[in-house]
Protein backbone atom coordinates (compact mmCIF):
# COMPACT_ATOMS: atom_id res chain seq x y z
CA UNK A 1 0.00 0.00 0.00
CA UNK A 2 1.44 3.57 -0.87
CA UNK A 3 0.63 6.03 1.77
CA UNK A 4 -2.45 8.76 0.73
CA UNK A 5 -0.40 12.12 -0.04
CA UNK A 6 -0.68 15.80 0.96
CA UNK A 7 0.63 18.58 -1.00
CA UNK A 8 3.26 20.80 0.50
CA UNK A 9 0.59 23.64 -0.70
CA UNK A 10 -1.45 22.58 2.20
CA UNK A 11 -2.85 19.10 1.58
CA UNK A 12 -3.57 16.36 3.87
CA UNK A 13 -2.12 15.77 7.22
CA UNK A 14 -1.78 12.17 8.73
CA UNK A 15 -3.34 11.55 11.96
CA UNK A 16 -1.92 8.37 12.99
CA UNK A 17 -2.66 5.08 13.23
CA UNK A 18 -6.78 4.02 14.32
CA UNK A 19 -7.82 0.63 15.12
CA UNK A 20 -12.18 1.20 14.71
CA UNK A 21 -12.12 -2.19 14.37
CA UNK A 22 -9.73 -5.55 14.02
CA UNK A 23 -8.09 -3.73 10.75
CA UNK A 24 -5.71 -1.07 11.29
CA UNK A 25 -6.26 2.96 9.16
CA UNK A 26 -3.84 5.49 8.90
CA UNK A 27 -6.55 8.45 9.61
CA UNK A 28 -5.71 11.79 7.37
CA UNK A 29 -7.14 15.42 7.67
CA UNK A 30 -7.40 18.46 5.99
CA UNK A 31 -9.03 21.53 7.30
CA UNK A 32 -12.22 19.87 8.47
CA UNK A 33 -12.06 17.01 6.23
CA UNK A 34 -11.41 13.53 7.73
CA UNK A 35 -10.35 10.36 5.58
CA UNK A 36 -8.54 6.96 6.33
CA UNK A 37 -6.68 4.77 4.22
CA UNK A 38 -7.23 1.20 5.65
CA UNK A 39 -3.59 -1.02 5.99
CA UNK A 40 -2.93 -4.48 4.41
CA UNK A 41 0.21 -6.86 5.96
CA UNK A 42 2.13 -7.99 3.01
CA UNK A 43 1.38 -4.35 1.48
CA UNK A 44 4.25 -1.76 0.56
CA UNK A 45 4.18 1.73 2.73
CA UNK A 46 6.57 4.43 1.67
CA UNK A 47 6.61 8.60 2.27
CA UNK A 48 8.89 11.25 2.22
CA UNK A 49 8.90 14.28 4.41
CA UNK A 50 8.09 17.52 3.39
CA UNK A 51 8.86 21.19 5.46
CA UNK A 52 8.08 21.61 8.69
CA UNK A 53 6.23 19.68 10.72
CA UNK A 54 2.92 21.76 12.42
CA UNK A 55 0.50 20.93 15.66
CA UNK A 56 -1.96 18.70 14.64
CA UNK A 57 -4.25 20.58 17.17
CA UNK A 58 -7.00 19.64 20.13
CA UNK A 59 -10.64 17.69 19.84
CA UNK A 60 -10.67 17.80 16.14
CA UNK A 61 -10.02 21.59 15.59
CA UNK A 62 -7.08 23.54 13.71
CA UNK A 63 -4.05 24.41 16.11
CA UNK A 64 -4.85 28.62 16.04
CA UNK A 65 -1.20 29.82 16.20
CA UNK A 66 -0.23 27.08 13.25
CA UNK A 67 2.75 26.16 15.30
CA UNK A 68 5.62 23.96 14.18
CA UNK A 69 6.40 21.62 16.91
CA UNK A 70 9.81 18.95 17.45
CA UNK A 71 10.32 16.16 15.23
CA UNK A 72 10.49 13.85 18.56
CA UNK A 73 7.40 14.94 20.16
CA UNK A 74 5.11 12.11 20.44
CA UNK A 75 1.71 14.33 20.89
CA UNK A 76 2.13 16.38 17.79
CA UNK A 77 0.80 19.42 19.75
CA UNK A 78 2.19 22.52 20.88
CA UNK A 79 1.50 23.55 24.18
CA UNK A 80 -1.63 25.06 24.36
CA UNK A 81 -3.14 22.25 22.24
CA UNK A 82 -1.79 19.37 24.78
CA UNK A 83 -3.93 21.15 27.40
CA UNK A 84 -7.02 22.07 25.78
CA UNK A 85 -6.89 18.30 24.42
CA UNK A 86 -6.04 16.63 27.95
CA UNK A 87 -8.65 18.86 30.18
CA UNK A 88 -11.42 17.53 27.89
CA UNK A 89 -10.27 14.10 28.27
CA UNK A 90 -11.37 11.18 30.49
CA UNK A 91 -8.09 11.11 32.42
CA UNK A 92 -8.39 14.90 33.48
CA UNK A 93 -11.41 13.64 35.46
CA UNK A 94 -13.66 16.93 34.56
CA UNK A 95 -16.55 14.59 33.60
CA UNK A 96 -18.33 13.83 36.25
CA UNK A 97 -21.38 14.05 35.17
CA UNK A 98 -20.63 12.17 32.09
CA UNK A 99 -23.96 9.59 31.14
CA UNK A 100 -22.28 7.22 29.58
CA UNK A 101 -21.42 3.41 30.86
CA UNK A 102 -17.78 2.73 31.44
CA UNK A 103 -15.62 -0.63 31.29
CA UNK A 104 -12.28 -1.32 33.38
CA UNK A 105 -10.17 -3.90 31.70
CA UNK A 106 -6.91 -5.76 32.65
CA UNK A 107 -4.01 -5.35 29.81
CA UNK A 108 -1.34 -7.29 29.23
CA UNK A 109 1.72 -6.55 26.90
CA UNK A 110 4.48 -8.85 28.12
CA UNK A 111 5.32 -11.16 31.28
CA UNK A 112 5.01 -9.22 34.43
CA UNK A 113 3.67 -5.94 32.30
CA UNK A 114 0.16 -5.44 32.90
CA UNK A 115 -1.73 -2.52 33.72
CA UNK A 116 -5.76 -1.96 34.52
CA UNK A 117 -7.72 0.83 32.54
CA UNK A 118 -10.98 2.43 31.29
CA UNK A 119 -12.70 3.26 27.99
CA UNK A 120 -16.15 3.76 27.05
CA UNK A 121 -18.16 1.14 26.83
CA UNK A 122 -19.49 2.01 23.42
CA UNK A 123 -15.60 2.19 21.88
CA UNK A 124 -15.16 -1.75 22.61
CA UNK A 125 -12.06 -2.62 22.29
CA UNK A 126 -10.77 -0.03 20.07
CA UNK A 127 -8.54 1.51 23.21
CA UNK A 128 -6.92 -1.44 23.95
CA UNK A 129 -5.64 -1.55 20.75
CA UNK A 130 -4.50 1.63 19.87
CA UNK A 131 -2.65 0.85 23.43
CA UNK A 132 -1.05 -1.93 22.04
CA UNK A 133 -2.33 -4.39 24.63
CA UNK A 134 -1.70 -8.09 23.32
CA UNK A 135 -4.61 -9.90 25.46
CA UNK A 136 -6.81 -8.13 27.55
CA UNK A 137 -10.04 -8.87 29.19
CA UNK A 138 -13.02 -7.24 30.91
CA UNK A 139 -13.44 -6.65 34.73
CA UNK A 140 -16.18 -4.49 35.58
CA UNK A 141 -18.96 -1.68 33.81
CA UNK A 142 -20.72 1.04 35.12
CA UNK A 143 -20.98 4.48 35.36
CA UNK A 144 -17.70 7.10 34.97
CA UNK A 145 -16.65 7.74 38.23
CA UNK A 146 -17.49 4.04 39.81
CA UNK A 147 -14.93 2.83 37.18
CA UNK A 148 -12.58 5.40 38.22
CA UNK A 149 -12.69 4.37 41.52
CA UNK A 150 -12.00 0.84 40.58
CA UNK A 151 -9.54 1.51 38.46
CA UNK A 152 -7.32 3.25 41.47
CA UNK A 153 -8.66 0.46 44.38
CA UNK A 154 -6.97 -2.36 41.32
CA UNK A 155 -3.59 0.03 41.18
CA UNK A 156 -3.20 0.15 44.59
CA UNK A 157 -4.37 -2.98 45.67
CA UNK A 158 -2.27 -5.28 42.96
CA UNK A 159 0.54 -2.75 42.52
CA UNK A 160 -0.23 -2.08 38.84
CA UNK A 161 0.46 1.13 36.94
CA UNK A 162 -1.89 3.18 35.06
CA UNK A 163 0.59 3.44 32.20
CA UNK A 164 3.16 1.55 30.40
CA UNK A 165 6.44 2.98 28.10
CA UNK A 166 5.84 2.12 24.52
CA UNK A 167 9.50 1.20 24.08
CA UNK A 168 9.21 -0.99 26.83
CA UNK A 169 6.18 -2.31 25.05
CA UNK A 170 8.24 -3.01 21.62
CA UNK A 171 11.29 -4.66 23.47
CA UNK A 172 8.60 -7.30 25.37
CA UNK A 173 7.03 -8.21 21.67
CA UNK A 174 10.17 -9.29 20.66
CA UNK A 175 9.62 -12.70 22.92
CA UNK A 176 6.30 -13.34 23.50
CA UNK A 177 5.75 -16.68 25.54
CA UNK A 178 2.60 -18.82 24.14
CA UNK A 179 -1.03 -18.11 23.91
CA UNK A 180 -1.83 -20.49 27.32
CA UNK A 181 0.73 -18.66 28.91
CA UNK A 182 -0.45 -15.09 27.89
CA UNK A 183 -4.06 -16.31 29.03
CA UNK A 184 -2.71 -17.63 32.36
CA UNK A 185 -1.35 -14.78 33.46
CA UNK A 186 -4.32 -12.44 32.74
CA UNK A 187 -6.37 -14.83 34.40
CA UNK A 188 -4.40 -14.50 37.36
CA UNK A 189 -4.79 -11.25 37.45
CA UNK A 190 -8.73 -11.23 37.04
CA UNK A 191 -8.72 -13.25 40.23
CA UNK A 192 -6.58 -11.03 42.39
CA UNK A 193 -8.71 -8.30 41.31
CA UNK A 194 -11.96 -10.37 41.68
CA UNK A 195 -11.33 -11.21 45.16
CA UNK A 196 -11.07 -7.48 46.16
CA UNK A 197 -15.25 -7.19 45.55
CA UNK A 198 -16.96 -5.64 48.68
CA UNK A 199 -13.36 -4.39 49.80
CA UNK A 200 -13.03 -0.95 48.34
CA UNK A 201 -14.87 -1.95 45.17
CA UNK A 202 -18.00 0.15 44.19
CA UNK A 203 -21.41 -1.37 44.41
CA UNK A 204 -22.44 0.37 41.00
CA UNK A 205 -20.09 -1.06 39.49
CA UNK A 206 -20.94 -4.19 37.59
CA UNK A 207 -18.53 -7.08 37.38
CA UNK A 208 -18.06 -9.17 34.13
CA UNK A 209 -16.57 -12.40 33.56
CA UNK A 210 -13.29 -13.37 33.26
CA UNK A 211 -12.87 -13.58 28.92
CA UNK A 212 -9.25 -13.47 27.75
CA UNK A 213 -8.98 -11.99 24.61
CA UNK A 214 -5.73 -11.93 22.64
CA UNK A 215 -4.37 -9.99 20.01
CA UNK A 216 -1.60 -11.35 18.43
CA UNK A 217 -3.67 -12.48 15.33
CA UNK A 218 -5.08 -8.86 14.89
CA UNK A 219 -1.22 -7.23 15.17
CA UNK A 220 -0.20 -9.79 12.82
CA UNK A 221 2.81 -11.04 15.41
CA UNK A 222 4.20 -14.08 15.44
CA UNK A 223 3.84 -14.61 12.08
CA UNK A 224 7.49 -15.08 9.35
CA UNK A 225 7.67 -12.86 6.66
CA UNK A 226 8.80 -13.51 3.21
CA UNK A 227 11.63 -11.40 4.29
CA UNK A 228 15.02 -14.11 5.04
CA UNK A 229 18.15 -13.37 6.79
CA UNK A 230 21.27 -15.32 6.12
CA UNK A 231 22.75 -16.80 9.11
CA UNK A 232 25.84 -19.17 9.15
CA UNK A 233 23.44 -22.44 9.63
CA UNK A 234 23.70 -24.99 7.11
CA UNK A 235 20.35 -24.84 6.40
CA UNK A 236 20.77 -21.43 4.86
CA UNK A 237 18.18 -18.45 5.07
CA UNK A 238 15.50 -18.55 7.53
CA UNK A 239 12.67 -16.33 8.53
CA UNK A 240 12.62 -13.23 10.22
CA UNK A 241 10.42 -13.20 12.94
CA UNK A 242 7.96 -9.81 12.76
CA UNK A 243 7.58 -9.60 16.32
CA UNK A 244 11.90 -9.12 16.74
CA UNK A 245 11.83 -5.67 15.21
CA UNK A 246 15.20 -4.17 16.44
CA UNK A 247 15.31 -0.89 15.10
CA UNK A 248 12.67 1.57 15.12
CA UNK A 249 12.67 5.35 13.62
CA UNK A 250 13.26 7.88 15.96
CA UNK A 251 12.64 11.43 14.13
CA UNK A 252 11.42 12.84 10.97
CA UNK A 253 13.34 15.47 8.96
CA UNK A 254 12.63 17.22 6.41
CA UNK A 255 13.01 14.76 3.13
CA UNK A 256 13.31 11.79 5.68
CA UNK A 257 11.62 8.66 3.45
CA UNK A 258 10.24 5.72 5.43
CA UNK A 259 9.54 2.57 2.98
CA UNK A 260 8.99 -0.46 3.31
CA UNK A 261 6.35 -3.81 3.37
CA UNK A 262 4.22 -3.76 6.93
CA UNK A 263 4.11 -6.62 8.50
CA UNK A 264 2.61 -6.31 11.36
CA UNK A 265 0.91 -3.36 13.39
CA UNK A 266 0.32 -3.15 17.51
CA UNK A 267 -1.21 0.24 18.79
CA UNK A 268 0.46 3.36 17.29
CA UNK A 269 3.02 1.13 15.57
CA UNK A 270 3.82 0.23 12.75
CA UNK A 271 6.40 -2.74 11.51
CA UNK A 272 7.84 -2.66 8.19
CA UNK A 273 10.51 -4.67 6.56
CA UNK A 274 12.74 -3.09 4.70
CA UNK A 275 14.94 -4.19 2.18
CA UNK A 276 18.15 -5.88 2.71
CA UNK A 277 16.55 -7.87 5.85
CA UNK A 278 15.38 -6.65 9.27
CA UNK A 279 12.36 -5.20 10.62
CA UNK A 280 11.90 -1.28 11.68
CA UNK A 281 9.18 -0.06 14.00
CA UNK A 282 7.35 3.45 13.03
CA UNK A 283 5.23 4.70 15.96
CA UNK A 284 3.16 6.73 13.98
CA UNK A 285 2.24 9.28 16.52
CA UNK A 286 6.02 10.87 14.82
CA UNK A 287 4.34 11.29 11.43
CA UNK A 288 1.43 13.25 12.56
CA UNK A 289 1.32 17.19 11.72
CA UNK A 290 3.99 16.24 8.77
CA UNK A 291 3.10 17.24 5.19
CA UNK A 292 3.79 13.37 3.75
CA UNK A 293 4.64 12.99 -0.24
CA UNK A 294 4.53 9.35 -2.28
CA UNK A 295 7.53 7.33 -2.34
CA UNK A 296 8.14 4.58 -3.80
CA UNK A 297 11.67 3.26 -2.66
CA UNK A 298 12.38 0.32 -0.83
CA UNK A 299 14.06 0.95 2.31
CA UNK A 300 13.17 3.42 5.42
CA UNK A 301 16.12 6.48 5.81
CA UNK A 302 15.52 8.53 8.64
CA UNK A 303 17.21 8.41 11.97
CA UNK A 304 16.90 4.93 13.65
CA UNK A 305 17.66 4.25 17.04
CA UNK A 306 18.08 0.23 18.32
CA UNK A 307 14.74 -1.01 20.45
CA UNK A 308 17.41 -2.77 22.88
CA UNK A 309 18.25 0.82 23.70
CA UNK A 310 21.87 0.63 22.06
CA UNK A 311 23.63 2.65 19.93
CA UNK A 312 21.51 5.31 17.51
CA UNK A 313 22.49 4.79 13.62
CA UNK A 314 21.81 8.82 11.72
CA UNK A 315 22.02 10.13 8.71
CA UNK A 316 20.65 7.15 6.54
CA UNK A 317 18.42 9.54 4.84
Amino acid sequence: MTCAVRGSGGGWWCAGVRWPGEVPELGWSRGGRRRVSVLAYGAGLGFRAVGERHCVGARGNVCPLGSVVPGRSTGGRCAECARLDRAHSVAADTMADDPRTYRVYLAWFGPGLVKVGITGEERGAARLREQGAVAFSWLGRGPLMAARRTEEVLRAALGVPDRIPYARKRVERGHLPDTDERAAEVAELYARAAALEGRGWPESLERLPLEVVDQVGIFGLGRATETETETEAESGPVPLPVSAPVRAVRELVDGGVVAGRLVAAAGPDLHLAVTGGGVVVLDTRLITGWDLAAESGSDVRVPLIDIGGGGVQGGLF
